[in-house]
C-alpha cells in the first residue's frame, strides 16, 4: 500500500511537471575554448579598392518609423564629399542629401579617419531605395529597402544578435544570419571588443565596421549599447564614455523624444521597439527613467500590438556569469513592462543562450519575503542573446537545479529571428552554430499580451 502510494505521488508530480513543462538545459557542448580576433588580414577586414573608398558603410532609421534612414560610412584619407545621391534605380539616383564629417581620437595613438553621416528624408515605405557614396574619389553602390508602414497585421521578420566580436565565431554567426531573410537586425549591445585589446585599440572599430559592411549596409540595425561600448580609460586619458560608438553608430533617439542616444525607441512594422541603456543612469528622476515613463503611455498596441524591449544586462539569468548584474534595472523597470504587457525582453552580455518563460518577480516589498519569480500571464518572455561569438568564450557556467523560470539554455554561440505574422502570433526560432552549420536548436510561437493576454503560449 504504501510503494502503491509513493508511485501515485511520483506519477502525479510528474503530471504538474508536465503540465508546467520542464526547463530544458540542452545537453549540447562545443569547444569551449576562446578564439582569438580574426587577423588584420584576413579578407572579412579588406578595404574596398579605389583611391580613398568609402568603407564601414551601414544604415539604420533615421526617423521612427523608417520614412528617413541615416546613411554612415568612413573614408581613410580624405574627407571627400559629404553627399549621398539615392532614387528608386541604380541608374536613376535623381535625390541627393548632404551630411556632416567628423574625426576622433582615442589614447596615444590613433586618430580615426572621416565617418560621415547622412540622413535621407522623404521616403516611402516598403520601397527599396539605391544609394551611393565616395564622390570625388571611388564611388560604391548599395541598396535598402525601408520597412512597411505600421500597422497591426504587419508581417515582419527581426534578427537578433547580441555580443558579435569579430572572431570566426562571429563570422559564423553573421553568415548564418544573412540565410535569414530578416529584415532588420535588433542588436543588443557589445559591437567591436575593442576594448579587449591593448589601449582599446580603435583599429578593432574599423575592422568589425568593414567585416559587418556585407549586411548592415542594406538594412538597418537597431543598436543598444552594451559595456564593451562604454569605452572609458582614464589610463590613457580617454574619460568620456562611449566615445567611439557615438561617434561611428548614430541612432534616431531624438525622434521618440530621448535626450540621449542611448535609450530610443523605434516603430517597424507591427513591432514597437524600446531601446534601453544598462549603463546610464535608470534611477528614479534620471533623464532615462522620466522618458520611460513617458514612452510607455506612448505605446499604441492598436497601431503595434508587439512590445519589445532590448537591453544589454539580463534581468533573468541562470548563468554564473553576470549573474544578477542586471538586478537593479530590472527592480526599477519590471512593473511597468509587466503593467505594459511587454510581450519580449531582449538582453546579452552572458555568451551563452537563454529563454525564459512568461514570469515577473514585482511581489516583493522588503517586509513580506514574496521574492521568488513566479508565472505571470501579463510578463513577456526574456530572451539572452549574448552568444554572437566574441573573443571571450562561452559562459558555461549554469547553475543548478535549473530555475523554474528557464525555458531552454544552451552554452553555445547563435542567433535568433522573430518572423511577425500578424497582430496575435509570432515565430521564434534560435540558431546555433554548429561546427559551421546553422541549427535550429529551440523555437516557440509567441501569442501577443494585448491581444491574446491569457493565452499561454
Amino acid at each position: 500500500m504504501g510503494r502503491a502510494l509513493a508511485v501515485l505521488v511520483l506519477v502525479a508530480a510528474c503530471a504538474v511537471a508536465a503540465a508546467r513543462g520542464a526547463g530544458v538545459t540542452s545537453p549540447y557542448r562545443r569547444s569551449l575554448q576562446m578564439l582569438p580576433d580574426m587577423p588584420l588580414d584576413a579578407d572579412v577586414f579588406r578595404a574596398p579598392p579605389g583611391n580613398n573608398a568609402p568603407e564601414q558603410v551601414h544604415i539604420t532609421l533615421g526617423d521612427q518609423t523608417g520614412r528617413a534612414m541615416t546613411v554612415s560610412w568612413v573614408t581613410p584619407r580624405h574627407a571627400g564629399s559629404n553627399v549621398v545621391r539615392y532614387g528608386l534605380s541604380a541608374d536613376h539616383l535623381n535625390l541627393t542629401a548632404e551630411g556632416t564629417v567628423r574625426r576622433y581620437t582615442f589614447g596615444p595613438s590613433y586618430r580615426s579617419g572621416y565617418i560621415h553621416h547622412t540622413t535621407l528624408t522623404g521616403l516611402d515605405y516598403n520601397t527599396t531605395y539605391f544609394y551611393r557614396v565616395g564622390f570625388g574619389y571611388a564611388v560604391r553602390t548599395f541598396s535598402f529597402k525601408t520597412p512597411p508602414m505600421p500597422g497591426p497585421d504587419v508581417p515582419f521578420k527581426f534578427g537578433m544578435i547580441g555580443d558579435l566580436g569579430q572572431t570566426y565565431h562571429s563570422n559564423d554567426t553573421l553568415t548564418h544570419y544573412e540565410a535569414s531573410n530578416a529584415d532588420a537586425v535588433l542588436f543588443i549591445g557589445d559591437l567591436s571588443y575593442a576594448d579587449d585589446h591593448p589601449e582599446h585599440d580603435n583599429n578593432r572599430w574599423d575592422s568589425w565596421g568593414r567585416f559587418t559592411e556585407r549586411v548592415v549596409a542594406y538594412q538597418p540595425w537597431i543598436w543598444t549599447t552594451g559595456n564593451h561600448e562604454i569605452d572609458y580609460a582614464p589610463e590613457i586619458g580617454e574619460t568620456e564614455p562611449f566615445k567611439p560608438f557615438t561617434s561611428r553608430y548614430p541612432t534616431p533617439f531624438a525622434a521618440s523624444g530621448s535626450t540621449k542616444p542611448f535609450w530610443y525607441s523605434v516603430k517597424l512594422a507591427s513591432a514597437h521597439v524600446i531601446v534601453l541603456s544598462s549603463y546610464s543612469a535608470y534611477g528614479k528622476y534620471t533623464p532615462q527613467w522620466t522618458w520611460l515613463q513617458a514612452e510607455l503611455t506612448r505605446v499604441n498596441r492598436s497601431e503595434t500590438p508587439w512590445l519589445l524591449v532590448c537591453v544589454h544586462s539580463p534581468w533573468y539569468n541562470s548563468n554564473g556569469y553576470h549573474y544578477m548584474e542586471g538586478e537593479t534595472m530590472r527592480v526599477q523597470f519590471e512593473r511597468w513592462l509587466v503593467d505594459a504587457r511587454a510581450d519580449l525582453v531582449l538582453a546579452g552580455h552572458v555568451h551563452s543562450y537563454e529563454r525564459s518563460r512568461r514570469v515577473s518577480n514585482v511581489a516583493y516589498d522588503i517586509a513580506n519575503g514574496r521574492a521568488t519569480p513566479a508565472f505571470n500571464s501579463s510578463a513577456p518572455v526574456y530572451v539572452n542573446i549574448g552568444d554572437g561569438g566574441n573573443i571571450e568564450g562561452l559562459a558555461n557556467q549554469f547553475r543548478f537545479p535549473q530555475p523554474d523560470y528557464s525555458a531552454f539554455r544552451e552554452a553555445s554561440f547563435g542567433h535568433a529571428t522573430l518572423e511577425i505574422v500578424n497582430r496575435t502570433h509570432a515565430y521564434y526560432e534560435w540558431h546555433r552554430n554548429d561546427d559551421g552549420v546553422k541549427v535550429v536548436a529551440d523555437k516557440a510561437w509567441f501569442t501577443n499580451r494585448h491581444f491574446m493576454p491569457t493565452d499561454d503560449n
